[in-house]
Formats: structure tokens, sequence, C-alpha cells
């Protein structure tokens, strides 16, 4: 079968252990994630992936971010383990078997408690290509705010992913990596605002960005009207 050809025999993996990833991007002034709808099943579901015998967690999951978004250069960071022995991952892919395969007994290691580490990553909207895996066979993005239903706990997982996005939206310059190489405030402030799911006194927020010292100013936006031209800016390299 095309599924356990593509995972070959179970100790190919490290025994219960799995990647979740969270990707967001940014576009039309909203936060998206990658979402990828399982195979003849109506639930969506995160990027994820085993870790092989030999592999680095991390590289695993550059490995598995690759393939969904065809970048191989990607911000990414671990954020947290998921291992509540509650778990819904042993039903739901129980079920996911039954419906595609028609011997599950090779795919028992599959069925067993996984714990998670949980990693989020942040793209340029523009570049990415999204590509189905073996699993699935839809990949799209989707706004923060009208997410699809989620098997196993995938919406927990994007839950703490975006609170975690907001705790280190400062000090991680999250905006570097989500936004054009040059971009106006008013887009950067569109971007904190998606975030933070608030608005935010233009005044007020101008004023902190500045006192960061993390932006450089450009230029200003042609526009036909000089005077009225916003101000490109770009971060500040390290």
């Amino acid at each position: 079968e095309e599924l356990f050809d593509f995972l070959g025999p179970n100790n190919r993996f490290i025994p219960q252990l799995s990647i979740d990833c969270v990707i967001f991007g940014f576009h039309d002034n909203q936060l998206k994630i990658l979402l990828l709808k399982m195979k003849k099943m109506k639930m969506w579901s995160l990027p994820g992936g085993y870790v092989e015998q030999e592999e680095d967690i991390d590289s695993a999951a550059l490995h598995i971010l690759k393939n969904r978004t065809g970048l191989a250069d990607i911000y990414l960071e671990q954020f947290r383990v998921f291992g509540k022995a509650t778990r819904t991952t042993k039903e739901s892919m129980k079920l996911f078997l039954e419906v595609n395969v028609a011997d599950i007994s090779n795919y028992e290691w599959m069925m067993k408690r996984f714990v998670s580490v949980g990693y989020y990553a942040l793209v340029d909207f523009s570049k990415v290509t999204p590509s189905p895996d073996v699993f699935t066979e839809s990949c799209e993005w989707f706004e923060i705010k009208k997410l699809p239903s989620l098997a196993f706990d995938h919406r927990e997982i994007v839950d703490k992913a975006l609170e975690t996005l907001r705790i280190t939206l400062d000090s991680k310059l999250v905006g570097s990596n989500l936004l054009p190489d040059t971009f106006t405030m008013n887009e950067l402030q569109s971007l904190y605002e998606t975030i933070l799911g608030t608005p935010l006194r233009r005044n007020n927020f101008q004023r902190k960005i500045l006192s960061l010292d993390i932006l450089e100013r450009v230029e200003k936006l042609y526009t036909g009207a000089a005077n009225k031209a916003p101000y490109l800016y770009r971060f500040k390299k390290a």
C-alpha cells in the first residue's frame, strides 16, 4: 500500500514521538495558518510527522516544513511538548486508518499514545507552495479566526502557538519573518492587530515601535503626493 511503502517498517522511527507544526503566514491583513485535509475525512490537521532513529528533532521539523511549503530557509521554533495521557491521537488515527487502508495490522504502532513536540514557523506567504502529504488530500491557508474542525488536539496546539507568538511578538521580531523586506507602519500595525486580536491606537503603536529601536526608515512610498506618502521601513539586521 502507498501509505505503508511511504512509512516503511515501524522501527524506522523513534517510538511514540511525533512533531506538529503551526505554520503562520500573513496575507490581506490577516494572520493565517497552513492546514492539511485528511484523506476521505472532513477533519483538518496541522502538518506533522515522525522522527527517524538517527535524526535530530529540529531536522525532522525542517524536513516536514520544506515538504509542505517548498521553503528551506524558515524561521522555526520549538514552543511546547504535548504529552497528556488523554490526547486523542489514538482514536483519531484508528478512525483515519480504518477509512483509508484495507488492513490496519501494519499500522498498530501508529495507534499508540504519542507525545508530540510542537513547533511554530513564520513564513513569507507569497513564497509558499502548499503541498499535501501521503496522509492528506489538500493543503490550504485558513484565517486564524475561521479555522475548520481540527483532528486530534490540534486546536489546543494552535492556541498555544498563538499564545507564544503574542508573548514573543517584540523580542523575537516576529514581523521580520511575516512581512516583506520593506513595509509601511500601517502594515506592521495590521500584523500586530491580527496577532493580538485587538485594535491598537495608531499614535501609541508608532511611538512604542520606534522606541524599541528595531526599525530603520528607508524612503517614502511613491503615491503621486510626496507629502502624503507613508514612509517605508525595514527591520534592522542583528
